[in-house]
């Protein structure tokens, strides 16, 4: 029997969050405004290639939407680096990795 995993339960409201988004990883993602956004930017990518073979798309694909993806939940979790983890479905101590990586620890001189 092949059984969904139960999402987690919502926080406790702040006033500013608004609950959880439980995404259902079957589903069609063809109309999704993220993906549309995401395929633009890769076809102006590369344009201004102009024929030219890329190397590592793939990692700069990655690094230009992981910074913005981490600064996201973590702004909408209220720095909450648990409840970031949790949201973006990856372990905390994998969270303080990738914030390190991009300079968004608090305290951090880069930020």
């Amino acid at each position: 029997m092949n059984q969904t995993p139960k999402s987690p339960s919502p926080p406790e409201s702040s006033g500013t969050q608004s609950g959880w988004l439980c995404v259902n990883t079957d589903q069609n993602f063809d109309d999704n405004p993220i993906q549309h956004a995401v395929r633009a930017a890769l076809d102006a990518l590369w344009e201004t290639l102009e024929g030219d073979q890329p190397n590592n798309l793939y990692e700069l694909v990655i690094a230009q939407i992981e910074r913005p993806l981490l600064e996201t939940a973590m702004a909408r979790c209220e720095n909450n680096q648990s409840r970031a983890a949790e949201c973006l479905g990856i372990n905390r101590s994998t969270l303080r990795k990738k914030l390190k990586i991009h300079h968004l620890l608090e305290g951090d001189a880069a930020l």
